[in-house]
């Protein structure tokens, strides 16, 4: 297993391109002879009474070892296309062949993988022309709109249409995303932490897109609550007019050790890469999931643990 310890706040501070060769992609993301696949399926959900209007797709990751009966563990991915696309040859997530082998290995419990893409606004003027996006505003809005539309409404269609049934414990429940999607997963478990007690973000935006860049100082007056993160960018990464994405990411990861929470780090230096975040992504996958069991190998200059 590559990367940092379960259930760690990793910070890696990764970028440029000599860095990105320090992260090799980890074995998990390959497809391994003789280990059982899990089953995707594709589907549309436009009923939202939340985000009313929107259309959205999602995919399911049912894993071989799901009897049917037994309550599953449950991962939510923002942006879920990009995670759940599979492709050994490409150094991308391969979501569901890390799932594949880290249950396999036992080193993750049997979860289900649901990997939902924003809404968006059908094009009135020409149906066949480009759809308007809600994305920034389901998933940068510091508010409790999001964890709501997952617990009301899709989360509830996911298990009548994939016919599974999901464990209610929050220990039982991760959630994560890139970029919007990694602050959008945070603010799940921070507004609702008895329904996702676990996030991963990759690159998150913690930045004042949309009062994202509030949460440091959030985190630092509110009482403990009883999330697990693990955090990961790029010292590289974008500095813009909303913030600067490397020092909110700092940011949020001092507030968390100040409020208590298990925290490692790690540096190197780098940009925004998907790729650099997808060759840390099984040990985060394990870390994060419910139950996970990560066996841990350095591959950065440094390593710190709190």
């Amino acid at each position: 297993m590559c990367g940092l310890g379960v259930f760690a706040l990793g910070l890696l501070w990764a970028g440029g391109a000599a860095a990105v060769d320090d992260y090799k992609p980890c074995p998990e993301s390959k497809p391994v002879a003789g280990i059982a696949k899990g089953t995707i399926t594709e589907h549309t959900f436009a009923a939202s009474k939340v985000f009313p209007g929107t259309t959205r797709k999602f995919w399911v990751y049912v894993p071989a070892q799901y009897d049917g009966k037994t309550l599953a563990a449950l991962m939510v991915f923002q942006d879920g296309q990009g995670y759940v696309e599979v492709d050994p040859k490409k150094d991308i997530w391969n979501t569901p062949t890390v799932f594949d082998n880290l249950i396999h290995a036992k080193e993750l419990p049997v979860t289900i993988g649901v990997f939902v893409n924003p809404g968006v606004f059908p094009n009135q003027v020409n149906p066949k022309g480009q759809p308007r996006s809600n994305r920034p505003f389901e998933y940068d809005r510091v508010t409790g709109d999001y964890v709501k539309f997952l617990d009301e409404e899709l989360l509830p269609e996911v298990e009548k249409v994939a016919k599974v049934k999901f464990r209610t414990d929050a220990a039982g429940r991760a959630i994560g995303g890139i970029s919007s999607g990694g602050i959008c997963a945070f603010t799940a478990a921070w507004e609702k932490p008895e329904s996702f007690s676990k996030v991963l973000s990759h690159v998150g935006s913690f930045t004042n897109i949309h009062g994202g860049d509030a949460y440091p100082g959030l985190i630092r007056k509110t009482d403990r609550k009883p999330i697990r993160a693990y955090l990961q960018d790029g010292s590289g990464d974008l500095d813009n007019l909303h913030g600067s994405w490397p020092l909110s990411n700092r940011r949020m990861a001092a507030a968390l050790r100040y409020m208590g929470t298990t925290t490692s780090s790690r540096s190197a230096t780098a940009g925004t890469t998907a790729s650099t975040a997808a060759r840390s992504w099984p040990t985060a996958c394990a870390g994060c999931g419910a139950g996970g069991k990560a066996k841990c190998r350095r591959q950065s200059n440094s390593e710190s643990s709190t």
